[in-house]
């Protein structure tokens, strides 16, 4: 695994499933109100699908559905909460080591959702996971996000001029933006998803 494999890996995840993903999100945005559902509706979109990408599996039109992502809720709520505060406290110490603990522990949920371990043993796996791969991950995703905000900056000046045509312009720039979001989280959710399947394995 290197800086380029990661951006080359989440784009080609990324496309392969920006469709089904595109419309997981749509569908979640549409039920997010709704009190349970959306707990495994939540917990399948942000962490559960780069596991079915690092395997290849086909991603259901209505994955955010499925209940088996509701089991382990807990477990997935205590492990955001135990990373969530340990960013925090790395703020506190002028930045950096937020970013070191959020890389370290990246790949916690995912740990507990995939292998089923209880969250302590899921951020002691991820650190052990991503140790020595800090500078390849940050890299290869920074860089990553530096070409889709370029890219996104482009599409989104084109999008303004097509705006500006009468009746249709606007429907064209709404579906475009919407467009762009998906695909841009469709690759970062891919390149998550690579990082996860090429540690686990080794």
């Amino acid at each position: 695994m290197d800086v380029g494999s990661i951006i080359s890996n989440g784009i080609q995840k990324g496309f392969q499933n920006l469709l089904p993903l595109l419309v997981n999100f749509v569908l979640w945005a549409l039920t997010v109100w709704i009190p349970y559902l959306n707990v495994g509706t939540t917990i399948c979109l942000f962490a559960a699908l780069p596991i079915k990408m690092s395997k290849g599996e086909t991603i259901s039109y209505t994955e955010i559905f499925n209940p088996i992502y509701r089991k382990r809720m807990g477990e997935v709520f205590i492990t955001w909460f135990f990373v969530g505060s340990g960013v925090f406290l790395g703020m506190l110490f002028l930045i950096v080591p937020a970013f070191v603990i959020g890389i370290a522990w990246m790949l916690a949920v995912l740990l507990v959702i995939d292998k089923e371990k209880n969250p302590m043993e899921a951020i002691a796996e991820s650190n052990r996971l991503t140790y020595g791969k800090k500078w390849t991950i940050f890299g290869g995703m920074f860089l990553l996000w530096l070409l889709i905000f370029v890219a996104s900056a482009i599409a989104g000046y084109i999008l303004q001029l097509i705006g500006k045509i009468p009746v249709i312009g606007g429907l064209i720039n709404v579906a475009g933006m919407i467009l762009i979001g998906g695909a841009s989280a469709s690759i970062f959710i891919g390149a998550t998803g690579y990082i996860y399947g090429e540690l686990v394995r080794k």
